[in-house]
């Protein structure tokens, strides 16, 4: 259950004219206004979260009992105190390694710019406005460092002293986190509950050639790692089996619901015959009728029923509950079939050579002397998943050199998870992977550039009233109610910004899979990179520079020689709209994130209209929301780059900024802690906390490189340069900042994903660990604990998370579920009627896997559980 958990509010350039017009008065009221959202949304998480558990406290009973929290305060007014002194450490037992690095990503943005807000109101902001004026500036404009008067250019040392000094500050905060983060990472990696999974083993190779795709020679190139191979998949072009597979997932689905729907019928009709009898005889119901009323048949033209045709509402009407086991059945044969087929495969082709496995794939391929049909055969791709008995083995496997010609077995990817994997790709070959990605890269740059004329139309949309003063061909729509120009100018545009903002991750996410990255993990990550820097571009400098220049522009075109000066007095003033925008942040988005609003609503609505079947019950009530990183990381990445770039130029933003990432770490805190389920299969271990920190590098280079223009573009009295020194000094720094961002790349880099041979005696396998973790008890956060809840706290919770099976995915290993999984439980539930329990047999003698245990049906057809799917294993 994913929730894309859409806090950050992303600015584009229809916020241009706002920035614009922003003035002492519009932060004013933009912060008054946002702090009249914030105290009502917090009041009314307030009174909500005691209420409302399955939203705001669901950790505190859906996981597993070793990963739950205690309530977050029994005082309706002391969460805020409950939240601030909750352990953000203990994040990575709840989440995970990602939530915890993003959470102490947050936590390391409030810290660097808590002395930074400091240090730069007590020196900039008097540096800028005392005795110093430039033009008509007032209020917030004599704050940036456009107000400094050409008379008092030496001021500007106060600017150069603390860009030094703020930037060794973040220096020293990048270090220490990159060094701490590489620690916690290769700790999570050896960490014997991780460490023991087929994940942390295993290594997926791609673009194997011909000559080494069978087990044998798989087994023989890498055996001689410690420890040796303990198992070996070659994945297989499946041909139809994935989409067989599909089908029949769509078939249970269908019928579950369908069974559903027609006991919901049949207890329906009872209810209406009762009601009608007692409309009849009065309060005396005939009891022995009613008796017979147990046994009600649904007439056939009240059955679930659907039509075959691809388009809706047209093919042939069937009956859904027989056409859905028929189809469940079909598709089982279908996947037994090709099972049989590749296990004979595996049989005629393992252990020989490579002639004769050509020859026994061609006679399985091939047609027969009598002209026989070709027989069906799942050849096998060019990549496959090897785990290792010992875990160094899987890391040293990825590091080493495997193939002697180019590109051949050279992408290796370690810590991959059977349901993180995106089967689709893995079959490219590597020169066609190589094209893929740099018509991938194009693709978005192109997108990049194009984006501006959609996001420039809702720009133009949002002023109406300016272009029918303008164009006297559009006079007619000033003409319009103004209801209606109201809603083109003050409604239509957020939308349709909204619904682009919506499309383009989508687009980016299906950009980065065409490219071929075999894990979904890999896509968000991919995703992080192409989001900041199409948000950087579009929400942060297009914004800054056209701002700048339009507000200049009138004396630009009286004074086309003086546009040095006039861009380095206006540039700064733009910093207006983004005070705006990071309060809006701080304040509105905090507070919306506390309350959830929309997850509430949603939760509650499907309850009652989408919760139809056993397990649409069960997903609502015990499934945990989660976030994207894809998207998530950038939004908060997007503030730091705004918040550097202006920390020196606007150090107003400072105190802001400080302030927005402490109440966003206060935010997530909560969430990741009692609110939100990352699934422990799509963890990478923290590797978005890396790219992020790449993310404040940028910062600083947008920082750096508008002082270094704004300095350079600084004049005197008589139209002189005078900052040159200030300029080259600026230079300098960029020069640190490159050398000091290649130096931390370098020395932390190779250690990001694969551990290291010093660790090996800490590692899986390893024999100073192997007889300690062999007499361990098995930790595997099953869901079999006992459920201890004190009176006190039942009255307003929900009820216990139902216990699943004690069994897990990695039982399958790497196999495609087409090819492993079998066929999934229809669940049904029990009703008063009996009806299920003949539904039952009906599913059995038509050979399908059917249970009614754990879900029941009242009288009025409403559905309830009191356990798990019998299919769900514990990572569901």
């Amino acid at each position: 259950m994913r929730y894309h958990l859409r806090v950050l509010v992303v600015p584009s350039k229809s916020d241009i004219s706002q920035a614009k017009s922003a003035s002492t008065a519009t932060f004013v009221t933009a912060l008054v206004f946002n702090a009249v959202v914030f105290g009502a949304e917090i009041a009314a998480f307030t009174l909500l979260r005691p209420w409302f558990k399955a939203i705001y406290e669901p950790r505190t009973y859906v996981p597993p009992l070793s990963k739950r929290i205690q309530p977050l305060s029994r005082s309706l007014l002391l969460w805020p105190l409950a939240v601030y002194n909750a352990d953000y450490r203990e994040i990575i037992k709840a989440n995970g390694m990602d939530a915890y690095f993003f959470v102490r990503f947050l936590r390391l943005m409030a810290r660097i710019f808590l002395p930074i807000w400091f240090v730069s109101w007590a020196v900039l902001l008097p540096t800028t406005s005392v005795s110093t004026r430039v033009g008509n500036n007032a209020g917030l404009d004599i704050l940036v460092f456009g107000n400094i008067s050409p008379d008092k250019q030496d001021r500007y040392a106060a600017h150069i002293i603390l860009v030094y000094i703020f930037t060794g500050w973040i220096f020293y905060n990048i270090k220490i986190e990159m060094r701490s983060f590489i620690l916690e990472r290769q700790q999570h990696l050896i960490n014997p509950v991780h460490a023991k999974s087929v994940q942390a083993n295993t290594i997926l190779v791609t673009g194997i050639p011909s000559k080494y795709l069978s087990t044998e020679a798989l087994h023989n190139l890498f055996n001689e790692l410690p420890g040796g191979v303990k198992k070996i998949w070659i994945n297989r072009n499946l041909k139809e089996l994935p989409d067989v597979y599909d089908r029949r997932i769509a078939a249970c689905n269908k019928l579950e619901s369908a069974e559903t729907a027609l006991m919901n019928t049949a207890a329906k009709i009872r209810l209406a015959e009762l009601k009608k009898q007692a409309k009849e005889g009065g309060k005396n119901v005939d009891v022995e009728a009613s008796a017979n009323l147990d046994t009600v048949i649904v007439p056939k033209d009240q059955r679930p029923q659907h039509r075959l045709g691809m388009i809706p509402f047209t093919g042939e009407k069937v009956d859904t509950i027989e056409w859905s086991r028929g189809e469940i059945r079909i598709c089982t044969e279908l996947l037994e079939e090709g099972r049989a087929i590749i296990e004979n495969d595996g049989r005629g082709v393992k252990d020989r050579s490579e002639d004769d496995r050509a020859s026994v794939e061609s006679s399985i391929s091939g047609s027969d002397e009598k002209g026989k049909e070709k027989k069906k055969s799942y050849p096998p791709l060019n990549s496959a998943f090897v785990t290792f008995h010992k875990q160094i083995a899987a890391h040293l496997a990825m590091q080493v050199l495997t193939h002697h010609e180019p590109y051949r077995m050279s992408a290796k990817y370690v810590e991959v998870s059977p349901q993180d994997v995106i089967w689709a790709n893995l079959g490219l070959n590597p020169y066609e992977q190589k094209l893929r990605l740099a018509i991938s890269y194009a693709a978005t740059a192109g997108l990049i550039i194009l984006w501006a004329i959609p996001v420039a139309f809702v720009g133009i949309v949002s002023n109406v009233y300016g272009l029918c003063v303008s164009y006297s061909w559009l006079a007619w729509l000033c003409k319009l109610p103004k209801v209606v120009v109201g809603i083109i100018s003050g409604i239509l545009p957020p939308v349709l910004l909204a619904v682009l903002m919506m499309l383009l991750p989508i687009i980016l996410r299906l950009l980065a899979r065409f490219e071929g990255i075999p894990k979904y993990t890999g896509l968000e990550l991919s995703l992080m990179t192409r989001f900041f820097i199409f948000q950087v571009i579009h929400s942060f400098l297009i914004v800054t520079l056209s701002s700048g220049i339009i507000k200049a522009l009138p004396q630009l075109i009286n004074n086309p020689t003086s546009v040095p000066s006039l861009l380095a007095q206006n540039l700064p003033s733009s910093s207006t709209f983004f005070l705006t925008y990071i309060t809006l942040q701080g304040l509105a988005g905090v507070a919306g994130g506390f309350l959830q609003i929309v997850p509430l609503i949603i939760y509650y609505v499907k309850l009652f209209i989408l919760g139809s079947t056993p397990r649409a019950v069960y997903g609502i009530k015990y499934g945990l929301r989660n976030v994207a990183w894809g998207t998530t990381f950038p939004g908060v990445t997007l503030l730091v780059v705004i918040a550097l770039g202006y920390s020196i130029i606007s150090p107003i933003i400072n105190g802001l900024a400080c302030a927005t990432f402490f109440m966003f770490y206060q935010l997530y805190k909560y969430l990741f802690l009692w609110q939100f389920g990352q699934p422990s299969t799509s963890d990478t271990g923290g590797l978005f906390f890396p790219k992020a920190i790449q993310h404040i590098f940028v910062g600083l280079y947008v920082q750096q490189v508008c002082l270094a223009a704004l300095f350079f573009l600084a004049r005197d009295n008589n139209d002189n340069a005078s900052a040159i020194p200030e300029g080259a000094l600026m230079i300098v720094l960029i020069v640190f900042t490159v050398a000091f961002n290649l130096i931390i790349n370098n020395s932390y880099g190779p250690l990001l994903h694969a551990l290291p041979l010093s660790l090996k005696d800490k590692t899986w396998g390893s024999s100073a660990t192997q007889q300690e973790e062999e007499s361990a008890p098995l930790v595997d956060g099953r869901r079999s604990e006992s459920i201890a809840e004190s009176p006190r706290d039942a009255k307003h919770s929900e009820s216990p998370a139902p216990i699943a099976k004690a069994q897990s995915e990695d039982d399958y290993g790497f196999a495609h579920p087409a090819v492993s999984r079998p066929q999934r439980t229809i669940w049904l539930p029990k009703d008063t009627l009996g009806l299920a329990e003949e539904e039952e047999r009906g599913c059995r003698d038509a050979g399908l896997d059917v249970s009614i245990q754990d879900a029941e049906m009242n009288e009025k057809g409403h559905v309830d559980i009191t356990g798990a799917p019998p299919d769900m294993f514990e990572e569901d």
